[in-house]
């Protein structure tokens, strides 16, 4: 907080909020938000995901998606609308950075603008010049708070933007606030505007204040609480996790002030992981369960659109099992249906509802995804293939992988993002790795990646 009173005072400031999974640093810029919600400013968040580490600029595009309001229903004429008037409210500059954004959403521009007659290098140059004309116009007009999230997942030409903004904006009314584990090592720590913030475990009595938040104050059987505070080992996220889990698991009742046992509580009783806490609550919540599961097969974003798309429920049922989700917070929820997106409550959330799923369903569930995207969302597989191809490869689809990962390799140098490009013929090339060597469609497609991947070497 005192670092975004110097920002908005105009002394731009960068704080690197760094921690193990599950240690609070998704808490800590959400209550950021809160506490800076009723003063004037604008916000812009940005999420990086496992399954787009390998995709160039990911999180701005969501995000450039999520703010302009875009539906996959809009025409062109309406995308490129909606995207100009995000521009409008940052920049004059419309007629210049409309034509590069709109090219990375993938919406045509028609003869609205001249055609981006550039080399492939300059292209990506302005590209990465056209959000920052966004942050300084719009931290010209109000101060900007930018939240960047799980930095450890960024593709390398997002690392390439994060490398620009936080040398530029020391002289902007910004607060960037970048979370990531450990092992993500930034290049511009040592900066006199950056600060490096570590989270570290909480000791017992910080985690007893969490579950006396959870239980309202009443205090839970002492056996109980020790179990709790002996298996989380001061990860808040686990300290949550578990509490909620026994809460309404039907261990304890309320009596008064306190919670007392409703039975002798054995070792046994309380769940030992994350996985298995998660599992027992959403075996209470059987219509719900299925949801949670085919949310994280998704992944840790979804948008109502896709989920109703791929779920086939009847839409009360679905907003039911959503809102279920909510009010357990293993999700949380931006805007209303059709236009909401859904964010599992942490990565660590996702990772346990997908562990729940078993092989076989796994595996037609992703076939089920690759199938609606392909017939439903066409511009998928047409701008982001290897989105395509993750769910193909998933749900045994090989070769199909094999040639979308090729054709986002395809896309990615065509874009000079090559270091992105690498990484999509490398997965090509370790799935045909397992099909029968000698067939021809094995050959065919090992050839493809030896020449579109002449350039770098594994």
């Amino acid at each position: 907080m005192s670092r975004w009173e110097q920002a908005k005072a105009g002394e731009g400031r960068v704080v690197l909020l760094s921690g193990e999974a599950g240690v609070g640093k998704s808490r800590m810029t959400q209550v950021l938000l809160e506490r800076s919600a009723q003063e004037p400013h604008a916000r812009l968040r940005y999420f990086c995901s496992p399954h787009h580490q390998d995709s160039a600029l990911h999180p701005l595009i969501a995000q450039l998606n999520h703010a302009a309001g875009i539906r996959r229903t809009d025409t062109d004429g309406e995308r490129l609308a909606k995207l100009e008037d995000v521009i409008a409210e940052a920049t004059d500059r419309i007629a210049e950075t409309a034509p590069l954004l709109a090219d990375l959403l993938g919406i045509p521009i028609g003869d609205r603008y001249p055609p981006l007659d550039l080399t492939p290098g300059a292209r990506k140059a302005k590209t990465l010049e056209a959000p920052l004309t966004l942050v300084e116009g719009l931290a010209a007009r109000r101060p900007v708070l930018m939240i960047f999230e799980d930095a450890h997942w960024s593709d390398p030409t997002t690392r390439a933007l994060l490398d620009i903004l936080v040398d530029r904006l020391a002289a902007l009314r910004v607060l960037l606030v970048v979370t990531f584990r450990p092992e993500f090592g930034p290049a511009w720590r040592d900066r006199a505007h950056v600060d490096l913030l570590g989270l570290g475990r909480l000791a017992p009595d910080q985690c007893v204040a969490i579950i006396s938040h959870l239980t309202g104050g009443r205090v839970l059987p002492g056996e109980i609480a020790g179990q709790i505070l002996d298996r989380t080992d001061g990860v808040p996220l686990f300290v949550e996790e578990l509490t909620k889990t026994v809460l309404e698991s039907g261990l304890v009742r309320k009596a008064g002030n306190a919670y007392i046992a409703t039975a002798l509580i054995g070792r046994t009783a309380i769940p030992e992981t994350l996985l298995a806490s998660l599992l027992a609550r959403l075996d209470r919540m059987p219509e719900t369960r299925d949801l949670a599961q085919l949310g994280a097969a998704l992944g840790r974003q979804f948008s109502y659109e896709l989920v109703a798309a791929v779920a086939e429920l009847p839409p009360a049922v679905l907003e039911r099992s959503l809102e279920r989700l909510e009010s357990a917070e293993l999700i949380f929820r931006r805007g209303a249906p059709p236009d909401a997106e859904y964010t599992f409550k942490h990565a660590l959330v996702q990772d346990a509802a997908y562990g729940t799923i078993l092989r076989d369903r796994r595996q037609r569930l992703h076939g089920r995804i690759a199938a609606v995207l392909e017939t439903d969302f066409p511009e998928v597989p047409k701008r982001q293939p290897e989105t395509l191809a993750r769910h193909c490869a998933e749900a045994g689809q090989t070769e199909k992988a094999a040639e979308l990962y090729i054709a986002a390799s395809g896309r990615a140098t065509a874009a000079s993002n090559n270091v992105e490009a690498a990484a999509h013929l490398k997965r090509a090339l370790a799935l045909v790795a397992t099909l029968p060597p000698r067939a021809p469609r094995t050959v065919e497609l090992r050839n493809r990646i030896m020449v579109g991947g002449w350039w770098w070497s594994t």
